[in-house]
C-alpha cells in the first residue's frame, strides 16, 4: 500500500498486522481519485471509517487543505497517526476516536467524504441515509462510497444529490454529489 501521487508520492503506508481493517487496493484507490481528481485541491475532507487513513492521506498528498480521520478502533487510529507522520502530513490532519455513525450527525460542510466501512455490516447504508439528511456536503461536494459490486445502496433525494456508479471487478464505487 502506497501513496500514488502528490507530495507524499511513493511513500509506503503501514498496514494492519491483522485483517480486521481492509485497506482499499491501489487499483481501486487510483480509480477513486481519477473520479474526484478536480475536487481534491483545497478541499476539506472527511475520511470516515478511516482504517489505515490511506484515502485521506492520498487526498492530502494531492493538495487537500485538511482531512478529518474518524474511526472508533484505537489500533486503526494508531496506524493513521503513524502513516500521517511517515508522509509528513500530520499538520493538515485531525484524528478523532469516535463512532463514525454518531460523528456523521454533527459533521457539516465537507467538500469530499470517503465512506469505506467494513463490508459485512450495514454501516454504509446507515451512513448514506444519515448523510443525506444533513448538510454534510458543501455545495458540489462529493461523497464517494466503496462497496461490493452486488450491494444495493440507498437512494438520496434527487433534488439534492446526483448519483453515479462505477465497477472495478468485484468492487463498486458510488458517488453522491450535492447539487
Amino acid at each position: 500500500m502506497r501513496v500514488i501521487t502528490g507530495s507524499a508520492r511513493g511513500r509506503r503506508l503501514r498496514e494492519p498486522e491483522n485483517y480486521d481493517i481492509r485497506p482499499t487496493t491501489d487499483k481501486v484507490k487510483e480509480a477513486m481519485f481519477n473520479i474526484v481528481q478536480f475536487s481534491v485541491p483545497g478541499a476539506r475532507v472527511l475520511d470516515l471509517f478511516a482504517g489505515t487513513g490511506q484515502l485521506g492521506i492520498e487526498a492530502l498528498s494531492r493538495g487537500a487543505a485538511e482531512c478529518v480521520f474518524v474511526d472508533r478502533s484505537p489500533e486503526a487510529l494508531r496506524i493513521v497517526r503513524e502513516n500521517l507522520k511517515a508522509t509528513r502530513l500530520e499538520g493538515l490532519a485531525k484524528v478523532q476516536k469516535y463512532d463514525s455513525i454518531a460523528y456523521l450527525q454533527t459533521a457539516r460542510d465537507f467538500d469530499l467524504v470517503f465512506l469505506d466501512p467494513p463490508y459485512a455490516t450495514d454501516l454504509l447504508e446507515k451512513a448514506i441515509k444519515i448523510a443525506g439528511g444533513f448538510d454534510i456536503l458543501s455545495k458540489n461536494g462529493i461523497m464517494i462510497c466503496e462497496s461490493p459490486r452486488e450491494k444495493e445502496l440507498p437512494e438520496l433525494p434527487e433534488d439534492r444529490f446526483s448519483r453515479r456508479e462505477y465497477s472495478y471487478g468485484r468492487i463498486k464505487l458510488t458517488t453522491f454529489t450535492r447539487i
